[in-house]
C-alpha cells in the first residue's frame, strides 16, 4: 500500500511550518502553504528526489500564501486551494509583505476548494474538510490510509488558532475542531502551521481550550 509522507521545513520569520507532502509510489509532491523562503523548500525536494506537481494552500494569510504565487511560477505548477472565502486575503497578500517587511505576491488559486472536494498527489487521494474559524476559508488536507492531516492553522499541540484576526470566529473554530478534525479518529497525526506534530487523540486529552474534559464543563 502506498503512503503519503510529509517533510516538514519551517520558513519566515514566523516560523511556519510549510509541509512537503509527496507520494511513496510516484515521488511527485505538494508544497503545503508555501510562505515564504522558496530556495529552502526547493531545496529540500530536490534533495529528497522529489518532483514538484502541485501547490496546496489550507488558508489565505502571507505566512501560508506568501511564497505560492512565486513558487507556481517558477515551476510552472498550479495552486490549489484554499476555499474561495480567504479570497480578501489573498488579494492583499502584496500589502500584507509591505507591512511585515517581506515580499509577497497576491495570489489566485487554479481551482478553489471546499469541502468534500478531493486533491491527488502523485496516485494518492486526500479529502478537503472545509474549517473555518482561524480565517473564513480555511480547510484541511487528509489523507486517510496514512492516518495524516495538515490542518494548518486550526489546531496546534496544546493550543488553537487565533481568532481575533480578520474573518475570524472563535466557535465556528471549535465546531471545525469537534465536528471535522475528532471524526477522522484519535490516531491521526496532524501536521499543524506552527510547532511540532501532534494526535488528534493526544489534544482530545491535553489541549488546553479543547479537551473532551475542557469542551463538556
Amino acid at each position: 500500500m502506498s503512503l503519503i509522507k510529509a517533510l516538514i521545513t519551517p520558513v519566515t520569520p514566523f516560523q511556519q511550518n510549510a509541509p512537503i507532502l509527496f507520494c511513496e509510489d510516484t515521488k511527485k509532491c505538494a508544497f503545503v502553504d508555501p510562505g515564504g523562503d522558496l530556495d529552502i523548500l526547493l531545496g529540500a525536494a530536490k534533495d529528497n528526489n522529489l518532483i514538484p506537481e502541485k501547490i496546496l494552500l489550507t488558508h489565505g494569510h502571507i505566512d501560508h500564501a506568501g511564497g505560492a504565487s512565486e513558487l507556481a511560477s517558477m515551476l510552472s505548477i498550479e495552486i490549489e486551494g484554499p476555499h474561495k472565502e480567504d479570497t480578501f486575503l489573498l488579494d492583499s497578500l502584496e500589502s500584507q509583505g509591505k507591512m511585515f517587511g517581506f515580499q509577497a505576491r497576491n495570489c489566485i488559486p487554479n481551482r478553489w476548494l471546499q469541502d468534500g472536494d478531493e486533491v491527488t498527489i502523485g496516485n494518492e487521494t486526500l479529502q478537503v474538510y472545509f474549517c473555518p474559524g482561524h480565517t473564513p476559508g480555511h480547510i484541511i488536507f487528509f489523507h486517510a490510509e496514512s492516518n495524516l492531516a495538515a490542518v494548518g492553522d486550526v489546531l496546534f499541540q496544546g493550543s488553537i488558532g487565533r481568532t481575533d484576526l480578520p474573518g475570524g470566529n472563535h466557535q465556528d473554530l471549535i465546531n471545525s475542531i469537534t465536528q471535522k478534525l475528532w471524526p477522522l479518529g484519535e490516531e491521526v497525526l496532524f501536521l499543524p502551521g506552527h510547532g511540532p506534530v501532534s494526535t488528534f487523540g493526544q489534544e482530545r486529552q491535553t489541549n488546553a481550550f479543547v479537551a473532551d474534559t475542557v469542551l463538556a464543563n
